[in-house]
């Protein structure tokens, strides 16, 4: 078994364009911002980039020999900075964005599109960093 570096890489772009779309976003005045329809458009990509990030994860260890870390989201990100694939910050900052996806799947109701603003001021960076640093692992693997 080996990691598929295509499919990896097509999600890799499908999380940047999600990212780059949240960006966006982020630009919008915040009253603007809270309208129904922005909110909902950025908690939609804020989601399929986080599933997008463990779906990757997800590959990755199961394809090198690691699939008992892929069973759970945190272990997930934590099994990607034990294999190398990630930083160690990365790793820790994708253990939260875990938690954040089971809020946003699971808690959705909680979710506050004052909180979504806040996100996608302080947290996108982590996206970029991710995508840059799964592609620099695929050149190693």
């Amino acid at each position: 078994m080996s990691v598929n570096k295509l499919l990896v890489r097509q999600r890799l772009a499908y999380i940047d364009g999600q990212r780059q779309e949240l960006a966006r976003m982020r630009t919008l005045p915040l009253p603007e911002f809270i309208e129904p329809r922005n909110a909902a458009a950025a908690e939609t990509f804020l989601r399929r980039s986080l599933e997008a990030v463990f779906d990757i994860g997800r590959h990755i260890l199961a394809k090198t020999g690691h699939g008992e870390l892929a069973q759970e989201y945190k272990s997930i990100a934590r099994g990607l900075g034990a294999l190398g694939a990630v930083s160690g910050s990365l790793a820790a900052k994708l253990v939260e964005m875990a938690g954040y996806r089971n809020r946003l799947v699971h808690l959705y109701w909680e979710v506050t599109a004052d909180e979504l603003y806040r996100i996608l001021q302080d947290e996108l960076d982590s996206f970029l960093n991710f995508v840059k640093e799964v592609m620099a692992y695929l050149d190693t693997v």
